[in-house]
């Protein structure tokens, strides 16, 4: 699912997440996909989603694990965010809400509401997703 691109006054494009976020939500996804797969999805290069990879598992959010001759990453879920805005805040929900984005909305952006039904547009909606709050199978 590629982010929109907005244009600003001066006419450079911009999305809300870093690279380091896009990769970061790109592992949630799928964490055995390859770091090209990454690179395409994103929108980087290889060789900057290695690097991103590599700040990621220096800093504590990502795990890497060798199988065979690939890479699968883990995300550590209580990792904070960096910024102190943001201080006391795990990246897990966030990741848990954007990972699973396209599976709660769908990929046309629509919201089912309390009967199934599809509605579109802005309206808010509360989203509980996470290994506590998913109901017992």
């Amino acid at each position: 699912m590629e982010e929109p691109t907005i244009r600003s006054e001066r006419g450079d494009s911009w999305t809300l997440l870093t690279g380091h976020g896009h990769v970061l939500v790109a592992i949630a996804r799928e964490p055995q996909a390859r770091l090209r797969d990454i690179s395409a999805r994103v929108g980087l290069t290889e060789r900057a989603v290695q690097l991103i990879v590599a700040d990621l598992v220096a800093a504590g959010y990502l795990i890497r694990h060798r199988v065979g001759r690939r890479n699968h990453y883990t995300i550590n879920p209580d990792s904070s965010f960096r910024h102190p805005d943001q201080d006391g805040h795990r990246v897990g929900p966030f990741l848990d809400l954007l990972a699973t984005a396209d599976e709660v909305t769908g990929k046309d952006g629509a919201v089912p509401d309390s009967r199934g039904d599809q509605k579109t547009g802005s309206r808010s909606h509360s989203l509980r997703i996470g290994k506590r709050n998913r109901p017992q199978s």
